[in-house]
């Protein structure tokens, strides 16, 4: 996962909101407790707060409730192989989940197996090879896993593409939609029956977890359009990356409503993961200077932390029934009006399982 480039296009953001908003003296009370909140990581209704690492928060859930017996869980964790998505990796094989992880770099996924087994010598992980931003390899990844036999309780669709140049996949579509969005939603259609079946056989809540984005708010109205999406005229990578986090949202909602009107005892929600901190923020000393990557650095989480609210939603007894929501820091949070349109995601889940239905020719259930 790209972070890096989305975390400067990020700060540069934010410090010029509070520049602005230092100017005018527009800070509200309720802006001013959250920044206060977030930056002392004090804990939110879950317990947790921006602070909370990963380790902690499995480590409470597992040994405060037997709700999700980690030792009998399967989760599949897409973007597995660094960053995020590899903490997420370590610490849910530390618990006992057996891990699947789908990967477009074999070695680096090797990597990745060896160093968790080096710390967890019985973890159970199995590498499927993937490239998201092809629906052709989406669909052989999907019929490999199928054909284990395996049960499916997790699924945490984490992987992510920012790109500064226009690029198009294999499919013809813009690289950031097509990995980000498209991939993950015929990844999600093609396993949720395992997972719905899974649930009803073992009496444990399947748990689908989309890693989005608090960038998602700076996408208009006016902007998201799915065929725009698909072939942007004037290509702009941080809005576009934007866009697919915002798709993630909605996918989120669609699908609760759906798997809720089906009685399905699956749930998926949203969460935004917090920007995490990464060397190459420091390597720009021409463009950020030593005291703003100071006061950056306190903004921004570590890997560790970075991979917490995945995790919390993914295993805590507290978050069970709930669907369709928005998690950051551990705690339900609020995302963009748009975000929230039922609409709105209906349209885009209809579009969507439209144009993959066409390019596969065959439907998607």
């Amino acid at each position: 996962m790209e972070y890096h480039k989305v975390s400067e296009s990020l700060i540069y953001t934010w410090f010029s909101t509070i520049a602005s908003v230092l100017q005018f003296k527009v800070l509200s009370c309720a802006l001013m407790k959250a920044i206060i909140k977030y930056l002392a990581g004090l804990a939110g209704p879950s317990g947790y707060g921006s602070k909370s690492t990963a380790e902690q928060v499995t480590r409470d859930c597992s040994s405060s409730s037997t709700f999700l017996p980690s030792s009998h869980l399967t989760a599949i964790i897409t973007g597995a192989t660094s960053g995020i998505g590899a903490e997420t990796a370590r610490v849910l094989a530390k618990r006992g989940v057996r891990i699947i992880i789908p990967a477009r770099n074999l070695k680096k996924a090797a990597l990745v197996k060896e160093n968790i087994q080096k710390e967890s010598p019985e973890a159970d992980i199995t590498i499927l090879e993937i490239d998201l931003s092809s629906f052709a390899s989406v669909k052989r990844f999907c019929t490999e896993f199928l054909s284990l036999g395996l049960p499916l309780h997790i699924l945490i669709n984490n992987a992510g593409k920012f790109s500064q140049n226009l690029e198009f996949s294999e499919d013809k579509i813009e690289m950031t939609f097509a990995t980000n969005y498209l991939g993950h939603f015929l990844l999600t259609e093609m396993l949720l029956e395992r997972m719905v079946e899974t649930a009803a056989e073992t009496g444990i809540e399947g748990r689908i977890v989309n890693v989005s984005s608090v960038i998602h708010n700076w996408v208009k109205r006016d902007d998201f359009s799915f065929y725009h999406m698909l072939n942007p005229r004037n290509y702009n990578g941080t809005r576009a990356y934007a866009q697919s986090k915002l798709a993630n949202i909605l996918h989120a909602r669609e699908l609760a409503r759906q798997l809720k009107e089906r009685k399905a005892n699956v749930t998926i929600n949203a969460v935004h993961p917090g920007i995490v901190k990464t060397g190459i923020i420091r390597d720009h000393k021409g463009f950020i200077t030593e005291s703003l990557y100071f006061v950056a650095s306190k903004l921004l989480k570590s890997i560790a932390q970075g991979a917490a609210t995945t995790c919390y939603v993914a295993l805590s007894p507290k978050t069970e029934g709930m669907s369709g929501k928005y998690f950051s820091d551990c705690n339900e949070s609020h995302s963009s009006n748009l975000a929230n349109d039922e609409a709105e995601a209906h349209e885009l889940c209809k579009l969507t399982r439209s144009l993959i239905s066409r390019r596969l020719q065959q439907p998607l259930a």
